[in-house]
């Protein structure tokens, strides 16, 4: 089941309806990092697998789909790879600034768990 992406909902502001959005594509798990898979260039479906180590193909496949049906990356005819649009490409500015709060706020403990860093 898919979900609609624009609701156009007249009681939420602009910035607040646009991350709605944002979020709702984007926040799904995966797309950001097949996002940056393809931030080195076009890749083949195999090649995006192993730059995205645990998803499997069947989430791989969906994922593709629908951020290729977003317009953030398109299925180039030449090896059947995948490439970003501009669209998709403008992404990884803000995909790289939130790798960076990551860093700068987020800690993985020993045991694979995500907790928040106390850094002032």
């Amino acid at each position: 089941m898919t979900k609609q992406l624009s609701s156009a909902n007249p009681e939420l502001p602009p910035p607040v309806e646009a991350l709605t959005h944002a979020f709702a594509l984007l926040g799904r798990r995966w797309s950001g990092l097949v996002l940056a898979a393809l931030a080195k260039g076009p890749a083949g479906f195999g090649e995006v697998r192993e730059r995205v180590p645990g998803i499997s193909d069947r989430m791989l496949a969906d994922r593709l789909h629908e951020l290729a049906a977003a317009g953030l990356l398109t299925r180039t005819p030449q090896r059947s790879s995948y490439a970003l649009t501009p669209h998709g490409d403008a992404f990884l500015i803000p995909l790289a600034a939130l790798a960076v709060w990551a860093e700068e706020h987020l800690m993985v403990t020993p045991t694979g768990t995500a907790g928040t860093s106390h850094q002032g």
